[in-house]
């Protein structure tokens, strides 16, 4: 990992604190693009009352935007959680090149962030080759919930 990869990812894992502290669930996303943050975010599901409204979604319409583009080509998510099925839905039609995450599935099972049956299923190295999944500072990542 370069210096560049844990100093967005350690941004992200920032972000899912400050969503903690606003009461909305604790994660948080950043999309980068040549070495440059083009969007961040937090999860606001509380705060807008609106179920979507999780980190990685909310980032790549903020990136689709600034970028007025509809897909993410030549960008990187960096998020401090694994994305659930919507998140990974939204990252695979933006068209992401990788995925940096904090937190697996199981530590966000395992904090009471429970994903569908259906992603459990789904071979966990299979969703790592298919989305170019990445992890980086777990534990750093799991601490926000404790």
């Amino acid at each position: 990992m370069t210096a560049e990869n844990i100093h967005f990812m350690k941004r992200a894992i920032a972000l899912a604190a400050e969503g903690k502290s606003k009461g909305n669930g604790a994660f948080g996303a950043v999309i980068v693009k040549n070495n440059k943050i083009i969007a961040e975010g937090h999860n606001v599901v509380h705060e807008k009352k609106d179920c979507t409204q999780h980190a990685e979604l909310a980032v790549i319409q903020k990136a689709c935007a600034i970028l007025q583009s509809k897909t993410l080509k030549d960008c990187i998510l960096y998020t401090s959680c694994i994305p659930c099925m919507m998140c990974l839905g939204a990252c695979y039609w933006a068209k992401l090149d990788k995925i940096y995450y904090g937190a697996s599935a199981q530590d966000a099972k395992d904090f009471g962030f429970i994903y569908t049956d259906m992603y459990y299923a789904y071979p966990e190295e299979n969703k790592k080759k298919e989305f170019n999944l990445i992890q980086l500072l777990r534990d750093e990542a799991i601490s926000i919930w404790k």
